[in-house]
Protein backbone atom coordinates (compact mmCIF):
# COMPACT_ATOMS: atom_id res chain seq x y z
CA UNK A 1 0.00 0.00 0.00
CA UNK A 2 2.01 2.91 -1.24
CA UNK A 3 1.10 6.26 -1.46
CA UNK A 4 2.86 9.59 -2.42
CA UNK A 5 3.87 12.62 -0.35
CA UNK A 6 1.34 14.81 0.95
CA UNK A 7 3.42 17.82 -1.05
CA UNK A 8 3.13 16.25 -4.34
CA UNK A 9 -0.30 15.36 -3.85
CA UNK A 10 -1.82 18.65 -3.25
CA UNK A 11 -0.54 19.94 -6.93
CA UNK A 12 -1.73 16.99 -8.37
CA UNK A 13 -5.19 16.96 -7.18
CA UNK A 14 -5.11 20.60 -8.07
CA UNK A 15 -4.65 19.86 -11.74
CA UNK A 16 -7.35 17.30 -11.87
CA UNK A 17 -10.04 19.24 -10.54
CA UNK A 18 -8.90 21.84 -13.41
CA UNK A 19 -8.86 19.07 -16.01
CA UNK A 20 -12.21 17.34 -14.91
CA UNK A 21 -13.97 20.93 -14.54
CA UNK A 22 -13.01 21.94 -17.99
CA UNK A 23 -14.79 18.61 -19.33
CA UNK A 24 -18.01 19.71 -17.66
CA UNK A 25 -17.79 16.93 -14.68
CA UNK A 26 -17.16 19.15 -11.51
CA UNK A 27 -20.25 21.34 -11.78
CA UNK A 28 -20.72 23.99 -9.18
CA UNK A 29 -18.71 22.13 -5.72
CA UNK A 30 -19.48 18.87 -6.96
CA UNK A 31 -17.22 15.86 -6.91
CA UNK A 32 -14.48 15.10 -4.45
CA UNK A 33 -10.96 13.87 -4.87
CA UNK A 34 -8.41 11.86 -2.80
CA UNK A 35 -4.59 9.99 -3.16
CA UNK A 36 -3.27 7.08 -1.10
CA UNK A 37 -0.63 8.96 1.24
CA UNK A 38 3.43 7.68 1.84
CA UNK A 39 2.84 7.63 5.68
CA UNK A 40 -0.62 5.83 5.85
CA UNK A 41 -2.95 9.06 5.92
CA UNK A 42 -5.11 10.33 2.75
CA UNK A 43 -5.58 14.02 1.01
CA UNK A 44 -8.89 14.90 0.50
CA UNK A 45 -10.77 17.49 -1.30
CA UNK A 46 -12.34 19.77 1.88
CA UNK A 47 -16.07 19.72 1.41
CA UNK A 48 -17.60 22.41 -0.43
CA UNK A 49 -14.52 23.57 -2.73
CA UNK A 50 -15.22 24.25 -6.46
CA UNK A 51 -12.99 21.92 -7.95
CA UNK A 52 -12.08 23.86 -10.89
CA UNK A 53 -10.83 26.81 -8.65
CA UNK A 54 -9.07 24.51 -5.73
CA UNK A 55 -6.20 25.96 -4.27
CA UNK A 56 -3.50 24.08 -1.40
CA UNK A 57 -5.99 25.40 1.17
CA UNK A 58 -8.70 23.14 -0.64
CA UNK A 59 -6.73 19.77 -0.10
CA UNK A 60 -6.73 18.40 3.59
CA UNK A 61 -5.15 15.37 5.25
CA UNK A 62 -7.45 12.56 6.99
CA UNK A 63 -6.36 9.55 8.76
CA UNK A 64 -8.21 6.07 8.10
CA UNK A 65 -11.25 6.76 9.60
CA UNK A 66 -11.92 9.56 7.99
CA UNK A 67 -10.26 12.00 11.16
CA UNK A 68 -9.04 15.60 10.11
CA UNK A 69 -4.84 15.71 10.11
CA UNK A 70 -5.07 19.23 8.99
CA UNK A 71 -7.85 22.34 9.44
CA UNK A 72 -10.81 21.89 6.60
CA UNK A 73 -13.79 19.76 6.70
CA UNK A 74 -13.13 16.78 4.57
CA UNK A 75 -15.74 15.74 1.49
CA UNK A 76 -19.09 14.56 3.44
CA UNK A 77 -18.52 11.42 0.78
CA UNK A 78 -15.10 10.71 2.55
CA UNK A 79 -16.69 7.33 3.80
CA UNK A 80 -16.71 6.11 0.36
CA UNK A 81 -13.20 6.90 -0.56
CA UNK A 82 -11.78 4.66 2.39
CA UNK A 83 -14.36 1.70 1.39
CA UNK A 84 -12.58 1.64 -1.64
CA UNK A 85 -8.82 2.03 -0.26
CA UNK A 86 -10.06 -1.15 2.39
CA UNK A 87 -11.54 -3.12 -0.37
CA UNK A 88 -8.73 -2.46 -2.96
CA UNK A 89 -5.80 -2.01 -1.11
CA UNK A 90 -3.37 -1.30 -4.82
CA UNK A 91 -5.74 1.60 -5.16
CA UNK A 92 -4.08 4.89 -4.95
CA UNK A 93 -6.37 7.37 -5.97
CA UNK A 94 -9.98 8.17 -5.76
CA UNK A 95 -12.02 10.52 -8.14
CA UNK A 96 -15.91 11.14 -8.34
CA UNK A 97 -17.21 13.24 -11.12
CA UNK A 98 -20.54 14.46 -11.99
CA UNK A 99 -21.16 14.11 -15.85
CA UNK A 100 -24.59 14.53 -16.99
CA UNK A 101 -23.86 11.69 -19.33
CA UNK A 102 -23.38 9.18 -16.30
CA UNK A 103 -26.03 10.80 -14.08
CA UNK A 104 -28.52 10.82 -17.16
CA UNK A 105 -27.21 6.73 -17.58
CA UNK A 106 -28.05 6.20 -14.15
CA UNK A 107 -31.56 7.54 -14.29
CA UNK A 108 -32.64 6.33 -17.49
CA UNK A 109 -31.94 2.54 -16.16
CA UNK A 110 -33.58 3.22 -13.46
CA UNK A 111 -34.23 -0.47 -12.53
CA UNK A 112 -30.90 -1.57 -13.90
CA UNK A 113 -28.02 -2.80 -11.25
CA UNK A 114 -25.52 -2.61 -13.61
CA UNK A 115 -24.45 -1.32 -17.04
CA UNK A 116 -22.28 -3.45 -19.56
CA UNK A 117 -19.71 -2.21 -22.12
CA UNK A 118 -19.20 -4.86 -24.99
CA UNK A 119 -16.74 -4.75 -27.85
CA UNK A 120 -15.48 -1.16 -27.60
CA UNK A 121 -11.80 -0.33 -28.14
CA UNK A 122 -11.82 1.76 -25.18
CA UNK A 123 -12.15 -1.40 -22.83
CA UNK A 124 -8.58 -1.35 -23.66
CA UNK A 125 -7.75 1.55 -21.22
CA UNK A 126 -8.55 -0.65 -18.13
CA UNK A 127 -6.17 -2.15 -16.11
CA UNK A 128 -5.47 -6.07 -17.20
CA UNK A 129 -7.72 -5.75 -20.31
CA UNK A 130 -6.08 -6.08 -23.43
CA UNK A 131 -8.45 -6.51 -26.26
CA UNK A 132 -11.66 -4.93 -27.18
CA UNK A 133 -13.28 -8.72 -27.87
CA UNK A 134 -14.79 -8.62 -24.26
CA UNK A 135 -17.16 -6.77 -21.70
CA UNK A 136 -16.99 -4.36 -18.90
CA UNK A 137 -19.48 -3.88 -16.09
CA UNK A 138 -20.14 -1.15 -14.43
CA UNK A 139 -22.37 -1.14 -11.34
CA UNK A 140 -25.05 1.10 -10.60
CA UNK A 141 -26.84 1.39 -7.30
CA UNK A 142 -29.52 4.11 -5.19
CA UNK A 143 -28.37 7.08 -3.30
CA UNK A 144 -28.45 7.65 -0.01
CA UNK A 145 -27.04 10.25 2.47
CA UNK A 146 -25.92 6.94 4.50
CA UNK A 147 -22.75 6.29 3.14
CA UNK A 148 -22.58 2.98 4.66
CA UNK A 149 -25.85 2.12 3.13
CA UNK A 150 -24.16 2.60 -0.38
CA UNK A 151 -21.24 0.74 0.37
CA UNK A 152 -22.85 -2.31 1.61
CA UNK A 153 -25.34 -2.03 -1.60
CA UNK A 154 -22.00 -1.64 -4.11
CA UNK A 155 -19.46 -4.40 -2.40
CA UNK A 156 -20.75 -7.39 -3.89
CA UNK A 157 -20.99 -5.70 -7.83
CA UNK A 158 -17.35 -4.44 -7.03
CA UNK A 159 -15.85 -7.72 -5.93
CA UNK A 160 -18.21 -9.54 -9.21
CA UNK A 161 -15.72 -10.82 -12.15
CA UNK A 162 -15.47 -8.18 -15.07
CA UNK A 163 -16.39 -5.12 -12.61
CA UNK A 164 -14.55 -2.13 -13.52
CA UNK A 165 -12.79 -0.34 -11.19
CA UNK A 166 -15.87 2.08 -11.34
CA UNK A 167 -19.42 2.73 -10.36
CA UNK A 168 -22.61 4.79 -10.57
CA UNK A 169 -24.48 6.46 -7.74
CA UNK A 170 -27.76 6.94 -9.24
CA UNK A 171 -28.90 10.21 -9.96
CA UNK A 172 -25.49 11.32 -8.60
CA UNK A 173 -22.39 10.67 -9.95
CA UNK A 174 -19.29 8.34 -11.03
CA UNK A 175 -16.77 7.26 -8.75
CA UNK A 176 -13.54 5.49 -10.70
CA UNK A 177 -9.98 4.87 -9.15
CA UNK A 178 -6.51 3.48 -9.70
CA UNK A 179 -3.38 2.50 -8.41
CA UNK A 180 -2.31 6.24 -8.82
CA UNK A 181 -3.61 9.35 -10.23
CA UNK A 182 -2.82 9.26 -13.36
CA UNK A 183 -4.67 5.62 -13.74
CA UNK A 184 -7.77 6.89 -11.69
CA UNK A 185 -8.21 9.67 -14.24
CA UNK A 186 -7.54 7.65 -17.17
CA UNK A 187 -10.35 5.01 -15.69
CA UNK A 188 -12.76 7.91 -15.20
CA UNK A 189 -11.99 9.55 -18.80
CA UNK A 190 -12.81 6.00 -20.39
CA UNK A 191 -15.87 5.42 -18.24
CA UNK A 192 -17.06 9.01 -19.41
CA UNK A 193 -16.14 8.09 -23.15
CA UNK A 194 -17.98 4.71 -22.80
CA UNK A 195 -20.86 6.00 -21.67
CA UNK A 196 -20.79 8.98 -24.24
CA UNK A 197 -20.16 6.93 -27.33
CA UNK A 198 -23.31 4.57 -25.95
CA UNK A 199 -25.47 7.18 -25.66
CA UNK A 200 -24.26 8.90 -29.62
CA UNK A 201 -24.82 4.88 -30.72
CA UNK A 202 -28.16 5.09 -29.62
CA UNK A 203 -29.50 8.41 -31.13
CA UNK A 204 -27.79 7.97 -34.70
CA UNK A 205 -29.80 4.34 -34.17
CA UNK A 206 -33.48 6.24 -33.79
CA UNK A 207 -31.93 8.88 -36.58
CA UNK A 208 -31.75 6.14 -39.10
CA UNK A 209 -34.63 4.38 -38.04
CA UNK A 210 -36.58 6.92 -39.05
Amino acid sequence: MSGIPFAEAVPALIEIGRRLDARGWAPATSGNYSARLDEGSFAITVSGTHKGRLNPGGIMRIDAKGQALTPGKPSAETALHLALYRMFPGAGAVLHGHSPQAVGLSRAAREAGEWVFRGHEMLKAFPGVASHEGEIRLPMVDNSQDMAEIEAAVRPALTAPGAAPAYLIRSHGLYAWGKDLDEAERVLEATEWLIAAELAEQNFRRALAR
